[in-house]
C-alpha cells in the first residue's frame, strides 16, 4: 500500500515550536509526531511513502536521512516556494504516487496522532467499493461538519458558525443523514486523479482537499469510517492539544 503524509504545514497555532521547527517534528511523549505516523503506516502494511514539505523543509529531509526513511521506500514532495495546502499538495505529488497500478493512497495529516488501525480502514475502503474514504468520527465536535447518509456516503457539509452550506442548498430537503467531524486520515483511489486535476485547472493550484471531496460528490462515491471500537485520536496543532496527546501517548 502507498501512502501520502502532509507535513507541509506552518502551524501558526503552534508557537513558539514553530518558530524554529516544522510542526510535523512537535514531540509527542518524546516522540516527534512525523515518526509516530511513519511508523503507524509502516505496521500498516505501507512501505511506499511520499512526503511533502514547505515549512522548514531542510529539517524534515534530515530527519528522515538520519533515520534511514524509517525503512521506508519515501520520497519528498518539495513544495518550498509555495505551501498548496491538502488539495494542491495531493495534486503536486500525482507524478510520484502514481504508478498505473491503481492500488489506494493513504492520506495522512502529519499533525495527527492516533492508534486507530489503520489496516482495517484499507479493508472497509476496498469492501465498500468507494473512491474515497473519511475518517471521521460523529461524537467528535466542530464547526465544520459532513454529512452522511444511510449507506456512508457522503452528501454535505455546513458550517455551523456561519450556516454556508455545500451544495448551495444542502439541508433544505428530507433526505436523512448524519454530520461527522474529518478526523484527518483518508484513503483514495487514483482514478480520482483526473478529477483533482480538472479542479485545480478551475480553481488553482492551492486548495483544501475538503472543498474537492464536495465538489465531486455526487460524480464519485466517497464514504465516511467510524470504527465501532474506541482508539485515540489527537489533532496536535496548539500548545494545549500537544501536551494533551504527550500525556495520552505517554502511557504507553
Amino acid at each position: 500500500m502507498k501512502a501520502m503524509v502532509f507535513a507541509a504545514g506552518i502551524g501558526s497555532r503552534l508557537v513558539p515550536w514553530t518558530l524554529q521547527h516544522p510542526k510535523a517534528l512537535a514531540p509527542v511523549a518524546g516522540v516527534p509526531a512525523l515518526e509516530r505516523v511513519l511508523m503507524r503506516l509502516k505496521s500498516a502494511g505501507v512501505d511506499r511513502v511520499v512526503v511533502n514539505v514547505h515549512h522548514f523543509a531542510d529539517q524534515i529531509e534530515e530527519f528522515l536521512a538520519a533515520n534511514g526513511n524509517f525503512g521506508l521506500n519515501l520520497t519528498v514532495s518539495d513544495e518550498r516556494s509555495r505551501l498548496l495546502d491538502t488539495g494542491g499538495g495531493l495534486l503536486r505529488a500525482i507524478p510520484l504516487l502514481d504508478d498505473g497500478s491503481n492500488e489506494p493512497i493513504l492520506l495522512h495529516n502529519a499533525d495527527i496522532v492516533t492508534d486507530v488501525p489503520l489496516e482495517r480502514m484499507a479493508a472497509a475502503h476496498n469492501a465498500n467499493a468507494a473512491d474515497a474514504t473519511l475518517l471521521v468520527s460523529p461524537i467528535r465536535s466542530s464547526s465544520r461538519m459532513l454529512y452522511f447518509d444511510a449507506t456512508r456516503r457522503l452528501r454535505g457539509w455546513r458550517n455551523l458558525k456561519t450556516g454556508e452550506t455545500r451544495p448551495e442548498g444542502f439541508g433544505n430537503t428530507d433526505d436523512a443523514t448524519y454530520p461527522a467531524a474529518f478526523n484527518g486520515v483518508h484513503i483514495v483511489n487514483p482514478t480520482l486523479f483526473p478529477l483533482l486535476k480538472r479542479y485545480g485547472e478551475q480553481y488553482g493550484e492551492v486548495f483544501s482537499i475538503t472543498p474537492f471531496y464536495l465538489d465531486i460528490l455526487d460524480r464519485a462515491i466517497i464514504r465516511g469510517y467510524a470504527p465501532s471500537a474506541p482508539y485515540r485520536w489527537h489533532d496536535i496543532g496548539s500548545p494545549s492539544k500537544l501536551e494533551s496527546a504527550s500525556a495520552d501517548f505517554a502511557q504507553t
